[in-house]
């Protein structure tokens, strides 16, 4: 029997929601309907605040409080589940329907270990058996998605484990009791390169092993095009396109689908610059007709006026759009702008940020009970530099230690050893110790903006905070800033009234950034900035970043995952893992052969809007990926090239490939050429 032929587990009919504002409801979701089968997987993706995530958490029957349900059902198992009683969904939620959310550091309870919040839902839904049976099932689970050694991490607290490392968790939470159905809201945007492929290669397993149906949330179209089956493209609330995933990338017919595809830059293909869509949603300005109209190169008149509905382009191919026929991606390319992904050149002077050798630890322990407390360190002997006007990008797994060392520099934690110097000032210790003036020029966007804005305060109190802090502006005048620094982030004015959580994730990411802004810093540590942002505001805020560098001459720490968006920003790039560098050198010499293996394995784990691309399967050592002891080049246990016993015996040595590029491996440069071609995303690293 063919998938097709299967009876829907899912089905979505002509649902509507609509959300209270001032000045009455405002439509979010508009008359969407599709449906999913047992096995299958369906992408929805679209810009920020097109009603993606509403539209799957109305799978779960959740509403939120100023919401309403204005039309339609959502039918699980022929159940309509948005009339089911408070109780009924219980028995639902976690069991049969299971979410993985986008912002695991609101999802998970701060107070409560790990290993306690998998084994609750466990324990509420009946499964696992007894205590005893759960928690061995809990460290199963752990382990599945490859947070090694489970014991260990089933006893720490949230606040204890990287972003990727919770995102993990509440992976394994959802996992935890076999749901037929997974609502799965953006799940790797949190995730490294390498641990999103694993991720992704363990959900396509479970779909293929226990026929769990997904509904996969993400701005991520490499992501989309590699687990769904299916791919369906949301604007303004509004389903423009559905297709199977091969037919939507091979032959995209509406002009926004082209749009997005167009957007995504690439590290396969760094000579293809990104295509930007013109303009951005405005929910307040859009018309009567075809929502995207006030975007589209391509409207007529009529499109303006009259509604435009789904119809069939192809068998299973359907399209909200009059002149599908008519425009072809080389026409909606040629029409918009182009991205510049090279970043202006740098001259060398006295460095602004100067790392030396720092070392960082947050945990400690006893080797024996009448030893000394050991710190485990998460960053060890990182050294580097930051030129004024210059983008400096540190990459690696979650847990290499990125965010620790953009932390260090902040103040907000003190080296165990080293030194940072800012202008020739050491600055290494506690930001309390800072003056003022230098706690301004050093200012921070963090990953999670829902954990560092305040969710009692509206926007334009967040971004007013630094301005009257820092420059003592009030009234008017901070007014008018406010709305100036939401405009820089490509936000309308309205939004300063509003408070975070009205906001999609996109946004609130683009109001920290904002905040930061606010403060005229000349080095901004940018932790994962752009990782909740649609691919065209991803762009804008690019552009933005650039301006900004040019005009104020700010330099950058960009800690990033996505490779692709490293290589159109930065000047210079470090490779971290396990908190020791491997890699440093121009943007281009990094990411051209030859490679450190690690290198080489981020590179080939990068997921590409390409229908013919296998997905990667990267294999790692559980065992000791994570733990205390180390050899004596930390990479050694993962390494496809291990050159036998110096490489867990003998520190490797910097190889200086030219001025400014290192590598630091045992494997001479000109074998580790031809050992590491250009990286194809078709091949398993083991």
């Amino acid at each position: 029997m063919s998938l097709a032929e299967v009876e829907a587990l899912v089905e979505v009919d002509g649902l509507s929601v609509d959300f209270a504002s001032r000045e009455g409801f405002a439509s979010v979701v508009r008359d969407v309907s599709f449906s999913l089968r047992p096995g299958e997987s369906l992408g929805l993706v679209g810009e920020s605040g097109c009603g993606k995530t509403t539209t799957a958490l109305s799978l779960l029957g959740y509403r939120r409080p100023n919401s309403r349900i204005a039309a339609g059902q959502v039918r699980f198992r022929g159940r309509d589940v948005l009339t089911l009683s408070a109780r009924e969904l219980r028995r639902i939620r976690g069991r049969q329907v299971a979410l993985i959310p986008q912002n695991p550091a609101t999802a998970l309870t701060p107070g409560m270990r790990i290993g306690n919040q998998i084994e609750e839902a466990m324990r509420v839904h009946g499964i696992g058996g007894s205590r005893s049976e759960r928690a061995d099932r809990v460290h199963r689970m752990l382990e599945q998605v490859l947070l090694p050694p489970s014991a260990r991490i089933a006893r720490k607290y949230p606040h204890q484990l990287s972003g990727g490392q919770r995102q993990r968790v509440t992976i394994a939470m959802a996992l935890a009791c076999d749901p037929q159905l997974l609502v799965l809201d953006e799940p790797t945007t949190g995730l490294d390169v390498t641990t999103q492929a694993q991720i992704l290669e363990l959900l396509a397993r479970l779909r293929t092993e226990l026929r769990m149906a997904f509904l996969y949330v993400t701005h991520d179209l490499g992501v989309v095009a590699q687990i769904c089956d299916r791919v369906g493209v949301m604007y303004a609330g509004q389903l423009v396109e559905e297709a199977p995933t091969r037919e939507l990338f091979g032959n995209p017919r509406h002009p926004y689908t082209q749009g997005l595809i167009a957007a995504v830059p690439s590290v396969a293909a760094p000579q293809r610059d990104p295509v930007l869509l013109r303009g951005l949603l405005q929910r307040e300005k859009l018309p009567q007709g075809c929502l995207f109209a006030p975007r589209c190169d391509f409207a007529l008149t009529e499109c303006w006026i009259e509604r435009q509905s789904l119809t069939t382009a192809s068998p299973d191919h359907r399209v909200a759009c009059w002149r599908w026929r008519e425009v072809s991606v080389p026409e909606v390319a040629a029409g918009r702008e182009r991205l510049d992904r090279r970043p202006a050149p740098v001259v060398a002077e006295m460095p602004l940020i100067d790392v030396r050798e720092i070392e960082c630890a947050y945990e400690y322990i006893r080797p024996t009970r009448t030893a000394r407390r050991q710190p485990l360190l998460a960053v060890r002997e990182v050294s580097f530099y930051l030129n004024p006007r210059e983008t400096f990008a540190l990459v690696g797994e979650s847990g290499s230690g990125k965010s620790t060392i953009a932390r260090a520099i902040d103040g907000l934690l003190t080296p165990l050893a080293g030194r940072i110097l800012c202008g020739g000032r050491d600055i290494t210790g506690d930001v309390r110790t800072r003056p003022q003036q230098l706690r301004r020029e050093i200012q921070m966007v963090f990953q999670d903006p829902d954990s560092s804005l305040n969710p009692r305060q509206r926007v334009s109190q967040i971004v007013g905070r630094p301005l009257e802090f820092y420059f003592g502006l009030k009234g008017e005048s901070r007014r008018r800033r406010v709305e100036q620094l939401l405009d820089d982030v490509r936000l309308e004015p309205l939004f300063a009234g509003r408070y975070p959580d009205e906001l999609s994730g996109g946004e609130r990411q683009r109001v920290a950034i904002a905040r930061a802004l606010a403060a005229q810093p000349t080095v901004m540590l940018c932790d994962e900035v752009l990782s909740a942002l649609d691919v065209s505001v991803q762009a804008n805020v690019l552009e933005l970043l650039r301006a900004l560098q040019s005009e104020h001459e700010i330099a950058y720490l960009f800690i990033s995952h996505d490779l692709a968006v490293v290589r159109s920003v930065a000047h210079r790039v470090g490779v971290l893992y396990r908190g020791e560098l491997c890699e440093v050198g121009p943007v281009e010499d990094v990411f051209s052969s030859p490679f450190h293996p690690y290198t080489h394995m981020l590179l080939s784990a990068v997921p590409e809007i390409d229908i013919t691309q296998v997905l990667l399967v990267v294999h790692t050592d559980p065992a000791t990926s994570t733990s205390a002891s180390r050899s004596a080049c930390p990479f050694a246990h993962r390494c496809p090239l291990k050159v036998g016993r110096v490489c867990d015996d003998v520190e490797p040595p910097w190889q200086v490939r030219r001025e400014g590029h290192a590598i630091r491996c045992h494997i001479p440069l000109e074998e580790l050429t031809e050992r590491t071609p250009q990286p194809s995303g078709r091949q398993t690293v083991e």
